[in-house]
């Protein structure tokens, strides 16, 4: 059977009014209604090239206040050149402006589990759909990496995706390191706790094609992430969304910036210390808008709970401990974990 593409439905809908009903989220969720208006959220932004800031913070306080409070912030200095970023943002848009033949080579199939071409992603309420295609393939570690998912077209995609990768893990291991020190642990032990060397590195590219009723239609439902980290690279089309204080509010973007979301693994292994972004993704009426979300996972066998350490009579474990492939198939199938 095939599968309907959202890209295919963008284009027929082009000229009118209307979306598929499977599209209009119940007014609880719909953009329009939901959103506080006027008001660009500004989510900490930390320089990774600063030892500390003017007010005398290290970047540890940094991240680590980020992190407790917001669960998210973007950086800047990172050390992943402009190029790197725009090769990367290059070949995605190229995959997804091939004809939709040629995309299909790599479509998800049910053995596949989350690797290739798709639309659907997750057990919706009520059957409702995102305004959402993707593309989900491991770049890291070698061992996890299957090119059968890999876009031969355009021919610089493997190119692209592995010198962003290599430049991404420096970046990781920075991270990695200062979050674990903000919760008082040695820098390494956030990391081991994560999988060490085997922490898989899954890319996900999401295209959202412009959208009739960007007012009614949702790109990503509202969500945390399953991974321990995410590290998102947008274009320049807004559409984050943060929910705060009992509201939606758009996320202002720096150009040149990555995202970071922590994630829900990051969340246990601090039992609650630091807390995952609940977050979503609207739609433009006339823009396509893409992200380059490469979440950070534990490897599939893992078992993953509170960090000991991080455990007392005063703050007793708050977490289940489970193996992650465990954690997210109760995750994608609306279970309870």
């Amino acid at each position: 059977m095939e599968v309907e593409r959202v890209q295919s439905i963008a284009s027929l809908s082009k000229n009118t009014d209307t979306i598929p009903h499977e599209f209009i989220r119940s007014e609880n969720e719909q953009p329009a209604a939901t959103t506080l208006h006027g008001v660009v959220l500004e989510v900490p932004v930390i320089d990774l090239g600063l030892t500390d800031d003017s007010n005398g913070k290290t970047i540890v306080e940094l991240i680590s206040e980020a992190s407790r409070d917001w669960g998210m912030f973007q950086v800047v200095n990172h050390g992943i050149p402009d190029q790197t970023i725009s090769n990367l943002q290059r070949v995605g848009r190229e995959f997804f402006e091939l004809p939709r033949a040629e995309r299909e080579l790599i479509a998800k199939t049910p053995e596949s589990g989350i690797e290739g071409y798709g639309t659907t992603l997750q057990k919706e309420v009520e059957g409702k759909k995102g305004w959402v295609d993707h593309l989900f393939h491991k770049i890291w570690p070698p061992s996890a990496v299957n090119y059968r998912f890999w876009p031969k077209d355009p021919p610089s995609y493997r190119q692209a995706n592995e010198e962003y990768c290599e430049r991404l893990r420096e970046v990781y291991d920075k991270l990695i390191k200062w979050l674990s020190l903000g919760l008082g642990l040695e820098e390494q032990e956030l990391k081991v706790a994560m999988g060490g060397e085997d922490t898989v590195f899954l890319m996900k590219i999401n295209y959202y094609p412009p959208c009739p009723r960007p007012d009614l239609a949702l790109g990503v439902v509202a969500h945390t992430d399953m991974s321990g980290l995410t590290i998102l690279v947008p274009n320049q089309v807004q559409g984050l969304q943060v929910f705060r204080d009992g509201h939606w509010y758009d996320v202002k973007y720096i150009p040149n910036a990555l995202i970071v979301h922590i994630g829900d693994q990051i969340e246990i292994l601090s039992n609650g210390k630091y807390k995952a972004v609940f977050h979503r993704t609207t739609v433009n009426k006339n823009c396509t808008r893409m992200s380059w979300p490469v979440f950070l996972e534990p490897p599939a066998e893992l078992e993953i709970g509170p960090i000991a350490k991080l455990v007392s009579e005063e703050s007793p474990a708050k977490y289940k401990t489970k193996k992650y492939k465990e954690y997210v198939y109760c995750k994608l199938n609306k279970l309870p974990q």
